[in-house]
């Protein structure tokens, strides 16, 4: 059983972090059973057909990193992400919220600046072809500049929902 907020008191916006955090969650899983399909094949494919599938090692590198990517923006969202909350809970309210929301400020800044330079990397390598699947190398890149892009986000959206005091309780889960 959850105990969330009351729902009233959520925006749309915050109904629609929601709804990309729960399609981040399909697309990670999904990527995660492609995933654990493919080294089945090769597995399959090196010591019963002895014909090892050559490919699944590039595609496997680039589904990690939507894997990645995509769930480290879902843990900000869901407050699962790593962070040292001894000396948060030792202080008095006012100043434990405070320190949540430079938590949350520099979180977006870092998912800015990874958004940022992911793009312009995506860019620099989108001409080159990643060797077997000859796919944009700039692929390998993508996912960091969306990640990036989510993770500033879902921040972004913890701050709105403390300034509208809506989070209290939530936001400080362990």
């Amino acid at each position: 059983m959850s105990i969330d907020p009351p729902r009233r008191n959520f925006s749309w916006f915050d109904r629609l972090l929601d709804m990309v955090s729960w399609t981040c969650k399909l697309l990670a899983g999904v990527a995660l059973v492609s995933l654990t399909f493919m080294f089945g094949w090769l597995v399959w494919g090196r010591y019963v057909l002895n014909a090892t599938p050559t490919w699944v090692e590039q595609v496997s590198l680039l589904l990690m990193v939507v894997i990645t990517f995509l769930g480290a923006a879902v843990g900000i969202h869901e407050n699962t992400h790593l962070g040292v909350s001894y000396f948060r809970e030792l202080c008095p309210e006012p100043v434990r919220r405070a320190f949540l929301a430079v938590s949350h400020l520099s979180l977006a800044g870092f998912g800015l600046v990874l958004m940022v330079t992911g793009y312009q990397l995506t860019l620099f390598k989108w001409g080159s072809q990643i060797p077997l699947i000859h796919l944009p190398e700039g692929l390998r890149a993508l996912p960091s500049c969306i990640g990036g892009g989510l993770i500033c986000l879902f921040s972004v959206g913890h701050l709105s929902k403390m300034a509208r005091g809506i989070e209290q309780d939530s936001l400080l889960v362990e």
